[in-house]
């Protein structure tokens, strides 16, 4: 089993957007175990978190982009193909501006940006997802494949069909995706435009402040006042940027990915899927598994008992960034007794209340939190979508949000089997436990 890595050391660089033409800065910084890629807009006021992971992506025309409130991040497909490379899962990236730079249009100078940083391997193994059974998405002519496979990464075909431009044309392109076979083969291929495509992206106003020896723009005779770096450049391009898409999965994928004519949102519709099936599959195996947290350990954290402790154990603990508990609904739960005796339903109220427990949990991985208790403040953006009923299996999800020395905030999720049954924004205070 591999073991996580982050960078050993900061750096920064500035440059334009493609499309927006605006400066951004940027800083890398090093980040411990289970952090993930997490993108800080350090121009908002207060600082806005977006990690990349499948909940925090935006549909965009032409590119690709993250989204958590009101911080965004544009482009970040060349800088995570980079990561993806160089086999980077930790890593924090402060960000001043929507748009990550474009440079040439190539991911060249994020990928030795990062190999100038150097590589620290971390004592948390990784977590790849692993593709074990054939998926495949369609729309119109356009095709993706997900296909389990025999190595130990992520092996990858593109298919491009432009037989329509003669400046273009087929091309195929397939490789191992190794940081050697991204520095020799394909961190220097940039985005390209078809000549017709960048008079109507001007004359919109996008990309105004580029040129053709900016950018490939290519005409039926090949590129204009530019030339390849590889006769199949074109090609070469849309396998990073396929290797960035699938980076948003907020985790490396193990398999084979085949794609014919496929673009940013095509991409990202199997990044979901299979992001969702390892979840299923992670869920089954930890249900059956040996809890990591059982009752006696849960009561050791919560002070709550009886007949209020309503969390029966820890299956899965991600750092101090995500939590999944379960909770066993039984017909002898209290609160049925009331709730309604003829047609027993758990309350919704409980629910959160479930969802609070877990929260708290999850904040007790946090050594700088061990002996304080989170009280719940408020809760937000609270939806019952399904009623709980004797005989089910709730599983309890937080996500932690912002965690600060005396307050926290957590995303939290109830589901049964595959559905969502409750959602909830909550924030609480941290408190000395013998408050």
């Amino acid at each position: 089993m591999k073991q996580q890595k982050t960078i050993k050391t900061e750096v920064r660089l500035t440059g334009k957007g493609l499309f927006s033409g605006k400066e951004t800065k940027m800083v890398f910084r090093p980040a411990d175990p289970d952090t993930g890629v997490v993108f800080v807009r350090k121009d908002l006021d207060p600082p806005a978190r977006v990690e990349v992971c499948p909940d925090h992506i935006a549909q965009r025309d032409r590119r690709s982009a993250l989204q958590n409130g009101r911080a965004v991040i544009e482009t970040p497909e060349h800088c995570l193909a980079a990561i993806y490379a160089m086999d980077i899962d930790n890593v924090v990236i402060e960000v001043e501006g929507a748009e990550l730079p474009g440079f040439d249009g190539s991911s060249d100078e994020y990928f030795r940006a990062l190999q100038r940083c150097g590589i620290q391997v971390q004592d948390a193994p990784q977590r790849p997802i692993l593709i074990s059974e054939s998926v495949c998405i369609t729309e119109g002519d356009k095709s993706i494949y997900a296909l389990p496979h025999q190595g130990n990464g992520l092996s990858l075909t593109y298919d491009m069909d432009y037989t329509q431009h003669t400046g273009v044309g087929r091309q195929i392109y397939s490789c191992d995706l190794s940081e050697s076979t991204y520095a020799q083969n394909l961190a220097r291929a940039r985005t390209f435009v078809l000549e017709a495509e960048a008079r109507q992206m001007q004359a919109a106003g996008i990309g105004t402040h580029l040129g053709p020896k900016d950018i490939l723009v290519i005409s039926s005779d090949g590129p204009i006042k530019n030339t390849f770096r590889w006769p199949d450049e074109c090609v070469r391009h849309k396998v990073v940027d396929l290797i960035g898409d699938l980076r948003l999965a907020g985790r490396p994928i193990v398999g084979r990915v085949v794609a014919y004519k496929t673009g940013h949102t095509l991409n990202q519709k199997l990044v979901k899927r299979l992001v969702e099936a390892s979840r299923q599959i992670e869920q089954q195996r930890a249900l059956s598994d040996k809890p990591l947290l059982d009752i006696k350990r849960i009561q050791k954290i919560l002070p709550h008992r009886y007949p209020f402790l309503l969390v029966d154990k820890v299956i899965e603990i991600e750092g101090s960034r995500r939590i999944r508990c379960v909770k066993n609904v039984t017909f002898n739960e209290q609160f049925f007794q009331g709730h309604f005796p003829s047609s027993p339903v758990m309350p919704g109220v409980l629910i959160v209340e479930a969802l609070a427990q877990a929260s708290g949990l999850l904040f007790a991985q946090t050594l700088e939190h061990t002996g304080k208790l989170a009280v719940l403040l408020t809760m937000d953006a609270v939806k019952i979508r399904k009623s709980v009923v004797p005989g089910d299996q709730l599983i309890l999800i937080a996500e932690a949000d912002k965690v600060r020395s005396r307050a926290a905030k957590c995303n939290c999720t109830a589901m049964v089997g595959d559905e969502v049954v409750a959602e909830a924004q909550l924030k609480f205070m941290l408190v000395d436990d013998d408050v």
